[in-house]
């Protein structure tokens, strides 16, 4: 009987065995199954894949920046051009003392004093061209290194400090301070978007939300200190008319009724003064705050044509997200993810390879990268703090920790300066036809539909938006283009989007006209005519001038004089 009970017994343990190896082995094989379908989500709390998106935006923007240098840096700071850098590079050198070293070079930095300046449109070019190429690169790649981002951040640090009033925007310092941040996302060879052997930093992570955190607070606290209509919540009631680009949603948005230009205010409040204290309050509560403000800058991207400045502020927000969070933008079982699913199985499996000395040279590295914005922090966050509080500021010559901020001040009309020319003899004569250029995106034409060119950006366009609410004597480069215009001087004649003496003589004179200008109203009789806009004329911008007038005027500020036509006295 004992034998008995006791074979009993080994065939029911036996039984049980098998009946928890077959269990296992279906889990095995469910498990298999769920890899194969790509259904095994990622642990939270890595950065690989952040690091792939955050590189491939970093790069768009590079792309679209170095694109409306190649585009137009010729005819603002070429040869030919407005305020040409080649000039601005000998005051500078005479200001440091006629030679070109190290005070040069940490007044203005830029490659452009190593380089030959006898043909500058080349080399502009040559700087736009390449950094088109490598951002191009790794944005269709996805993969880059130390060297590429350095150099990225090289040749448009040499374009921004030549640029003159034409760089002279919050997000030029933005891109340049995200761009030095992207450096340390990368290995410093290696072409991968895995490097087994250089995992993301969390301290670089970090700084990217400490950037988005700057980006809010800056923005927020110089609307609440600036115009008054922000603290009374009627700055919106404005702002879809009177900013300086707007676009055909515009438009309809500035029409809205009143009670959601209010929520609208107070919701811009507490995105900038409240939400980015999120960051600090755990995973989720950092990703609720990535996601609102992604979702506020896709908001302002709609809404007007603020150059690539909101798609640039979507970049750090994206930080705010692990690799769990962004793992529904890659393919399953292939590519970066399986890379990534294999990493933390071997990490969970307690299969970390042994730091090696680059390893640990580059924790040293991210450390050291940790030290050097917390110090640069330090009069960024006292002006924070400042009831003097400046916008768009940088408070070192390489710009790697800067202040910003954005509309501190409404204009509550829009005024537009409209360039006219005549063939007339006497500009005076009331039968004289004057006949209007257009700019390529700016209100000018009541007929014309605004603009939608973001992320891309005419600098002219938008320089020509505080022209107008300044005199000409205050924007001298005003006076610039009314003279180049008077010799139909093809460089400056690319910039815009139509000349009425195409194909014919140059005008004899040409002037500049001050307009407020306002949106139509929908479904008025105004609009149903095709008017977008309305205008009214306020007075003279500037005088007729014609070139014989000019000429003292553009040799006192040592202006080449535009060439007047043969048959012209």
């Amino acid at each position: 009987m004992k034998m008995a009970e006791s074979s009993v017994r080994r065939r029911h343990v036996d039984s049980r065995k098998s009946e928890a190896e077959s269990s296992a082995s279906s889990q095995d094989t469910g498990a298999d199954t769920e890899k194969e379908k790509g259904c095994v989500s990622l642990h939270t709390g890595t950065y690989w894949l952040t690091r792939v998106v955050l590189l491939r935006f970093v790069a768009f923007i590079y792309f679209l920046a170095f694109s409306v240098a190649y585009n137009q840096n010729k005819q603002l700071i070429g040869e030919h051009g407005l305020m040409p850098c080649k000039n601005y590079l000998n005051s500078v050198k005479r200001y440091v003392g006629g030679k070109i070293g190290m005070a040069a070079l940490a007044y203005t930095p830029s490659i452009l004093w190593f380089l030959d300046w006898n043909n500058m449109d080349a080399k502009l070019d040559g700087i736009a061209l390449v950094g088109m190429a490598l951002s191009g690169f790794v944005l269709v790649a996805g993969i880059s290194n130390m060297v590429i981002m350095a150099t990225l951040w090289v040749l448009y640090h040499s374009l921004v400090n030549v640029g003159q009033l034409w760089y002279s925007f919050g997000w030029e310092s933005q891109l340049l301070e995200t761009g030095f941040l992207a450096i340390f996302l990368c290995p410093v060879w290696t072409l991968s978007q895995v490097p087994r052997r250089c995992p993301p930093s969390l301290i670089c992570i970090w700084t990217f939300r400490w950037l988005i955190i700057r980006i809010m607070l800056g923005a927020g606290l110089i609307k609440i200190r600036g115009d008054k209509c922000w603290r009374d919540l009627t700055c919106m009631d404005y702002h879809y008319e009177t900013q300086p680009v707007p676009n055909p949603m515009s438009y309809y948005m500035h029409r809205s009724p009143w009670w959601f230009h209010r929520f609208e205010t107070l919701s811009n409040h507490v995105i900038e003064l409240i939400v980015p204290f999120f960051t600090f309050l755990g995973r989720r509560m950092c990703m609720v705050n990535g996601a609102i403000q992604i979702l506020f800058q896709v908001v302002l991207i709609v809404s007007g044509n603020l150059s690539f400045l909101n798609w640039l502020t979507i970049v750090p927000s994206l930080a705010c997200f692990d690799d769990a969070a962004l793992s529904f933008l890659f393919c399953s079982g292939t590519g970066a993810k399986k890379a990534v699913l294999e990493i933390q199985s071997e990490d969970a499996g307690g299969r970390t390879p042994k730091p090696t000395k680059g390893m640990l040279i580059r924790r040293v590295v991210n450390v050291s990268l940790g030290v050097l914005i917390g110090y640069l922090s330090l009069p960024v966050v006292m002006n924070l703090l400042s009831s003097k509080q400046m916008m768009n500021t940088s408070f070192d010559p390489l710009r790697i920790v800067n202040t910003y901020g954005a509309f501190g001040s409404i204009t509550k009309e829009r005024t537009e300066v409209i360039f006219q020319g005549t063939l007339s003899l006497d500009p005076k004569d009331p039968e004289a036809i004057w006949e209007e250029y257009q700019f390529l995106c700016k209100p000018g034409d009541i007929y014309r539909r605004p603009c939608l060119i973001s992320p891309y950006h005419y600098r002219l366009d938008w320089l020509m938006w505080f022209a107008a609410f300044q005199t000409y004597e205050q924007s001298e480069w005003v006076i610039h283009i009314a003279g180049r215009l008077l010799s139909n001087d093809s460089t400056v004649l690319s910039l815009l989007d139509h000349n009425p003496f195409q194909g014919r003589d140059p005008p004899r004179w040409v002037r500049g006209e001050h307009y407020k200008y306002k949106f139509s109203q929908p479904g008025s009789a105004s609009a149903a005519q095709g008017k977008w806009w309305l205008r009214k004329r306020i007075g003279a911008y500037f005088p007729p001038v014609d070139l014989e007038g000019l000429r003292g005027y553009f040799q006192s500020r040592n202006w080449p004089h535009p060439h007047i036509p043969p048959n012209r006295s």
